[in-house]
């Protein structure tokens, strides 16, 4: 049985596998891509891969995620695959549907007096 404690660490060490299409250099698209470096930053920093699929150049990229609108992004890793179109101004729904979590505060998971909460 796996302690919750390992659980922490592995879920704070996953990757973020992320697919951003767009449809060129327009304003949607440039503030879809803005939007998502800043909760990646804030939220994933230092664990995260954004690749950006311009369908104007790579059309053929639509079919293998099923990419019906633009901006969308798809979350490849970690699985569930999921995926919300837009251009991810609204924050509170990015986080919810793409399950971010703040990263764990330095010192690790202590309280303001420095109790661990690991085992609480």
């Amino acid at each position: 049985m796996t302690s919750e404690s390992s659980v922490l660490k592995e879920n704070s060490e996953l990757f973020w596998d992320l697919r951003l299409y767009v449809a060129g250099q327009n304003p949607k698209s440039i503030t879809a891509f803005s939007n998502l470096k800043r909760l990646c930053e804030e939220y994933l920093k230092g664990h995260y891969k954004i690749e950006v699929v311009d369908l104007f150049k790579h059309p053929e990229r639509a079919k293998g995620d099923q990419i019906i609108a633009l901006p969308t992004l798809v979350r490849k890793l970690p699985e569930p695959i999921k995926r919300i179109v837009g251009d991810l101004s609204n924050s509170d729904r990015v986080i919810v549907e793409m399950s971010l979590q703040r990263p764990a505060r330095r010192g690790g998971n202590k309280d303001l007096t420095g109790k661990d909460l690991t085992h609480a």
